[in-house]
């Protein structure tokens, strides 16, 4: 039986998950369109498209063959077409009504934001310009921030401002299908994650190389010190950056998990995509056709160039279950990884609640500032 405390926890976390009440269940959807234009074809022409009964099988053997060759299947070309522009800052807000006073508080204010075309092509025109709220001051440290999933566009700005105040800019990411970037149709970023595999694939893909591109235009700008940080999927993506880019020195992986399919299946926050479907697949097969964009297929890259990381997780999360946090800690000790662990006395959705998360940003901030001391 759960202490106090833990029945406790699990209860607020019940009630913060409840707010978002518009999730929308959908069908199991192979997608295999979207891997028209991937690398790793294997003789299948761009374009190809299997018959319908080929397509779980076109897609696992995909996957085996992006992670026998991941460095191929995360390749890009450097976008051309950085700028800055200084716009009104926007809530973006997922949820069904949006915060009136949320809204309010960010209206009349400004902020500099990088925009350039993602080398990863979508059918959604708003997808492809990726969005970076820019936070500067003035060193040769940087961090690309990757928040979590539908996080809205103001998430993470007290951290980004926290980390400014040690000296360290920021480039705060709107990943695939987030904020600015959700296409017309949908309400929340569901296109990131969702019952449609080769989409979900490929948002993975789009996330990764964005990051690398933000990289990019750190070091035209005459940032040498580069790290990462990533909470829940933004943990996944910033993972699986660090794992193909030799320039990502510093790492902090705020929730950390294996499979995504695992955080699929039992996670909180994911039953209506299994919902949706369950009748039609089980987790092993699951888990075979997103070992393309999973931490757990890539710890042999990862390993190899030298950084140190932050691993954090909570003690009572529904959504990133604590055994699979333990799982990639595992990994991280057994390929003999400079890395540090912090588990917070809470779950997932409440490290966003007071005063879990000031003990979350110290944690970041303390360990950012001392691991650049030391690359």
């Amino acid at each position: 039986m759960p202490s106090r405390y833990a029945q406790w926890m699990y209860d607020w976390e019940n009630r913060l998950t409840s707010v978002d009440n518009n999730r929308v269940v959908r069908p199991l959807e192979w997608g295999v369109e979207w891997a028209r234009d991937w690398p790793c074809r294997n003789g299948f022409g761009p374009g190809h498209t299997p018959h319908a009964e080929d397509s779980e099988k076109f897609l696992r053997d995909f996957n085996r063959r992006i992670v026998a060759a991941s460095d191929d299947f995360f390749s890009y070309r450097k976008p051309d077409d950085f700028r800055l522009e200084r716009r009104e800052v926007q809530v973006f807000s997922t949820r069904e009504v949006p915060d009136r006073k949320l809204e309010e508080k960010v209206r009349g204010t400004y902020a500099d934001f990088l925009h350039f075309t993602s080398p990863v092509h979508s059918p959604f025109p708003e997808n492809n310009l990726v969005n970076a709220r820019w936070f500067p001051v003035r060193g040769k440290r940087a961090v690309v921030l990757m928040p979590h999933w539908n996080a809205d566009a103001i998430a993470y700005t007290s951290l980004c401002q926290a980390l400014n105040l040690i000296g360290i800019s920021v480039l705060r990411l709107s990943m695939p299908y987030h904020d600015i970037r959700m296409p017309a149709e949908t309400r929340r970023a569901d296109y990131a994650v969702s019952a449609n595999i080769g989409r979900t694939l490929d948002a993975g893909r789009q996330g990764v190389i964005d990051a690398r591109c933000c990289l990019d235009w750190l070091e035209s700008q005459g940032y040498s010190r580069l790290g990462i940080v990533g909470t829940s999927l933004g943990s996944c993506y910033a993972f699986l950056a660090a794992a193909h880019d030799p320039r990502i020195r510093v790492a902090a992986f705020n929730h950390a998990s294996t499979y995504v399919a695992d955080v699929v299946w039992h996670g909180q926050s994911t039953r209506h995509i299994r919902e949706g479907i369950e009748s039609q697949i089980d987790l092993d097969r699951l888990r075979q056709l997103w070992s393309a964009i999973s931490p757990m297929s890539y710890f042999e890259q990862f390993a190899r160039c030298p950084k140190k990381s932050l691993i954090v997780y909570a003690d009572y999360d529904l959504t990133f279950l604590p055994e699979f946090s333990r799982e990639a800690v595992g990994q991280f000790e057994v390929h003999h990884l400079d890395h540090k662990v912090v588990v917070l006395p809470c779950g997932h959705y409440t490290t966003g609640e007071t005063p879990f998360k000031y003990m979350d940003g110290w944690q970041i901030a303390s360990f950012l500032r001392t691991a650049f001391d030391s690359v």
